[in-house]
Order: structure tokens, then sequence, then C-alpha cells
């Protein structure tokens, strides 16, 4: 289960909104599951309108700041900004984290939740 804070459903969409045509990517931090803050990253991908690619040292500035806090990444995000909120064979094949990928489907208006490379879906829960 992936439980996202409301205020951050909103945040996530309009981050996916401001980057179309291209793929929005960014963490989800918080704490055991409990998404609390969103952390948008720059896509650095070669295609950014069909896949993401977290720009490196934002990533790393990133993940050396959560070091020092008491958060976690609970979630990667990204959108498909014409499709569904499906994972895309991109998505599954670059996959390597053990946390859940949360979809924003702008093209359907839809978030999905996934453990990635095995396609299991996740609960989302608004809280």
């Amino acid at each position: 289960m992936l439980r996202v804070r409301k205020p951050l459903i909103s945040r996530i969409m309009d981050h996916a909104r401001r980057e179309y045509p291209r793929e929005c990517v960014g963490l989800l931090l918080g704490y055991g599951g409990l998404a609390v803050e969103a952390l948008p990253i720059s896509n650095a991908a070669a295609r950014p309108e069909v896949e993401y690619r977290a720009e490196p040292r934002q990533l790393l500035a990133a993940l050396r700041a959560l070091e020092e806090s008491d958060k976690e990444v609970v979630a990667i995000y990204h959108s498909h900004p014409r499709g569904s909120a499906r994972p895309s064979a991109t998505d599954i094949a670059e996959a390597s984290w053990r946390v859940p990928y949360l979809i924003i489907g702008l093209g359907t208006g839809e978030m999905g939740a996934f453990l990635l490379p095995e396609g299991e879906e996740v609960e989302l829960v608004v809280v």
C-alpha cells in the first residue's frame, strides 16, 4: 500500500501538467509507506516525451540530503503525458528501485502505483 497526503496529489498533477508534453519525474518522501513530500527532479532523458531519467546530480543531491533527514524514499513518480497510468515496456525494463512507482496518466487523468519490474499493482490511498 502507498499512502499519499491529499495536497501532494495536486502538486504531483501540477508538476505533470507543467512538464507536458515531457514526462515529469520526482521522488515521494515520507515514512513507512506514507508520502508527505514531493521532490520534483528534472527529466534528463534523451527522449523526454516518451521516457524519463532523473537528472543525476539532482538525484544524488536529494539522496544525500535524505541521509540527514528522518524521511525515506517511499515512491518514485513520473507521468505519461498522452498515456494511461499503466507501466510502459520502458518503465518495466528500466525499473531498479524497490519502492512503488506512481504513474500519472495525463491522457486519462488517472494515477496508479506499481512494483516494477513485476508489474504488481499497489493500492494507492489518498489520506
